[in-house]
């Protein structure tokens, strides 16, 4: 019997064909978490222990930095107060199993999207369908940005703050590692996700839900929110707040862009077909 039409299928038949992308994403998880596995070693002591020490790399630069812009008090890091601990006997077994699972699935994001663009592609039409190559190119690398983002600036930035703030120095920073590796999770996915929001907004906006002028009005809202969380997860100083704020803030006007972009192509395809 010859294969049903995805745009014939049933309500059931698309759930059975969501059910198989869930799946076929998770096994990609899976497989990936397995290679992870085999370089833990220098997943954990280069990648995620890598902001704890003086000499990170973003340490390095900002100390930089404020040495050329001839700042009064510089913001080089000599030293970070602060240790990691384990307190639970499962802890660092649920640690270990977690962070593989997470960087597995950042090295399947790229297999993800196909099986989403695989998902959604009957409902577009002809033309469109034609660019899986470049939403899966560029959907990809808007991730892997905000991943990079994420662990070069948001997690050494935060790391920072947290280690060097202190109610009393009678208080000292004993970190639990859960609480540690959750917040280096955190970071670097929804990093990740929110570069995605140009690919967000372009679909939004090809369904009608959002418009330019929608986004446009919202700025005003938008910079203050990410304004406030540039300052909520940086130290308090203003060069550290810039670098974390002015990304985002490009990211949102390139998604303004890309909103009216779409408009535009619309209406001038409408054009065309009268």
């Amino acid at each position: 019997m010859a294969k049903k039409l995805k745009n014939e299928m049933s309500f059931l038949d698309h759930l059975e064909e969501l059910r198989w992308l869930l799946v076929r994403s998770t096994l990609a998880i899976i497989v990936m978490s397995t290679l992870v596995y085999f370089v833990s070693d220098y997943i954990f002591d280069t990648i995620i222990f890598g902001p704890t020490h003086p000499d990170f790399i973003t340490y390095r630069f900002f100390c930089n930095v404020s040495n050329y812009l001839n700042f009064a008090e510089n913001i080089c890091i000599t030293e970070l107060p602060f240790t990691i601990q384990n307190t639970s006997m499962e802890g660092q077994v649920n640690v270990f199993v977690w962070t593989c699972i997470t960087a597995g699935f950042i090295l399947s994001f790229p297999f993800i999207l196909w099986e989403l663009w695989k998902f959604i592609s009957p409902a577009l039409y002809q033309n469109e369908k034609k660019n899986a190559k470049l939403f899966i190119s560029v959907a990809s690398i808007l991730f892997f940005l905000g991943v990079l983002f994420g662990y070069f600036v948001i997690v050494p930035m935060s790391i920072n703050f947290v280690a060097t703030f202190r109610v009393s120095d009678i208080v000292k920073n004993e970190f639990n590692l859960e609480s540690y590796i959750g917040m280096i999770k955190t970071a670097v996915i929804a990093s990740g996700l929110f570069f995605e929001l140009p690919i967000i907004i372009y679909f939004l906006t090809k369904l009608g839900l959002v418009t330019p002028a929608f986004l446009r009005s919202s700025r005003k809202y938008a910079i203050v929110i990410l304004l406030i969380l540039a300052a909520i997860v940086t130290p308090p100083d203003v060069i550290s707040q810039i670098s974390v704020a002015i990304p985002m803030l490009l990211i949102y006007e390139a998604s303004i862009f890309i909103s009216a972009f779409v408009i535009k192509k619309e209406k001038k395809n409408e054009q065309l077909s009268q």
